[in-house]
């Protein structure tokens, strides 16, 4: 059976997100704070985290930078009610594979399973599309469209017939106002779709 940490200062939050988990089939351990999530990775092999931002004492990037440190891989999937741009590039850069806005559906939590399951299953490697698809979702929604294009357009350059990547680049470029571009990607979506 899989283990998952999830760490949360919120009690109904670690209830809810414990729940979702243990119906998907993972065992759960709990942390209610940073200091609780260091010792737990120190003692226990994950194979996924859940991880708050805003935890009393030990904050939640300065966990995932710690257990970075040390050397410890375990994706970590990002949980926060305070979504911030400098958040999501800081816990994207120290290798967080998603980032989830409070407050968050149980089906939410599923669909972010789904991507984490397919993109571990395709590859164990860290460079691989589904990965650059993860960081390009992350960026577009932190409103960082520059990366995220650039992370789309890595994809793409890896797996030239999946829509969704289209799809991606032409939200990143309307993002960043360039209409034409997205536009024209937003066709290419539409090929793919219509068929």
């Amino acid at each position: 059976m899989k283990k998952v940490l999830v760490v949360d200062d919120t009690k109904n939050i670690r209830m809810i997100l414990t729940k979702c988990l243990e119906l998907e089939g993972y065992e759960v351990l709990t942390a209610s704070d940073g200091t609780q999530a260091l010792e737990l990775f120190m003692t226990h092999s994950f194979d996924l985290a859940f991880l708050d931002i805003k935890l009393p004492g030990v904050r939640g990037t300065e966990v995932l930078k710690r257990i970075r440190e040390k050397g410890i891989k375990t994706p970590v999937i990002i949980i926060t009610a305070y979504a911030t741009v400098k958040n999501a590039v800081d816990c994207t850069n120290l290798g967080a594979v998603a980032y989830v806005q409070k407050p968050f559906s149980a089906d939410k939590i599923r669909n972010v399973l789904m991507d984490f399951e397919n993109s571990s299953l395709s590859s164990k490697n860290e460079e691989n599309s589904d990965s650059f698809i993860l960081r390009a979702k992350s960026y577009l929604d932190a409103d960082e469209f520059e990366k995220s294009l650039d992370f789309a357009q890595k994809a793409l350059a890896k797996d030239v017939e999946n829509p969704e990547l289209y799809l991606l680049i032409s939200r990143a470029y309307r993002g960043m106002g360039n209409e034409k571009s997205a536009e024209r990607f937003y066709q290419f979506y539409k090929t793919f779709i219509s068929e």
